[in-house]
């Protein structure tokens, strides 16, 4: 498995691949140092993983996530120094698929990096029930997959999570906890942001409101309710 290392300070790329060494010895890393030299490596190399350091001479790391996504589904972990919250909802907004504040803990980092891609692998959850249907809304439980309006939509491996969780507790309040532990993981559990910038994701995939909603109602201070 390849992981990409993209920061322009050699110190951190040779720590994090002395760490990945010691801990999970089947990991090759590649670095790059600016963000031309990652969009080349992503697309040549193929990583299983990116860790994206935020401040990158030239293009900063959100320019080069946002040409990243233009062709690859790569798996992004953001990397930065700055511990503020519009900076993580920025990441995430633009594709990110999580987020680490330096200076962290090599285990800390190798967790998040095993949980993403954890995530990602994850079969889509499987019930006996039937289908779910409200509207124009179809959730096909065994297939793993929705439809609106009769065509499939494209919903990433989160986005499908998020609504099987809402519409198997329709009419119940979800707390934001509670779908972050199930969908993220409980380590995630105060990652409140993580869920609301998903959550706005797949509202703008269903052609749902916030405001005037059809499928999914925010509880404001609580979690989010799937209108039965």
């Amino acid at each position: 498995m390849k992981v990409l290392v993209v920061d322009d300070d050699a110190g951190v790329v040779e720590s994090v691949g002395l760490g990945l060494s010691l801990h999970w010895r089947e990991v090759e890393v590649l670095s790059a140092a600016d963000g031309e030299g990652a969009l080349d490596l992503v697309e040549r190399e193929k990583p299983s993983l990116v860790l994206l350091d935020i401040g990158l001479p030239g293009k900063d790391g959100y320019e080069v996530l946002k040409e990243i996504r233009l062709f690859s589904d790569v798996p992004v972990i953001m990397l930065t120094a700055r511990d503020d919250a519009m900076d993580k909802v920025k990441g995430l907004e633009l594709g990110a698929d999580d987020y680490v504040t330096k200076p962290f803990n090599h285990l800390e980092l190798l967790a998040r990096m095993k949980a993403v891609l954890r995530r990602l692998d994850m079969p889509a959850p499987a019930t006996r029930a039937p289908s779910f249907v409200v509207k124009d809304l179809e959730v096909d439980f065994a297939a793993g997959e929705a439809r609106l309006h009769g065509t499939r939509l494209e919903l990433t491996p989160i986005e499908y999570k998020l609504l099987y969780h809402l519409v198997r507790n329709a009419g119940h309040v979800l707390p934001h906890g509670t779908l972050l532990a199930k969908v993220w993981g409980r380590e995630y559990v105060d990652e409140v942001d993580y869920v609301r910038v998903y959550m706005r994701r797949l509202r703008e995939k269903l052609g749902d409101d916030a405001e005037n909603p059809r499928y999914i109602r925010t509880e404001r201070g609580l979690g989010y309710r799937f209108l039965a």
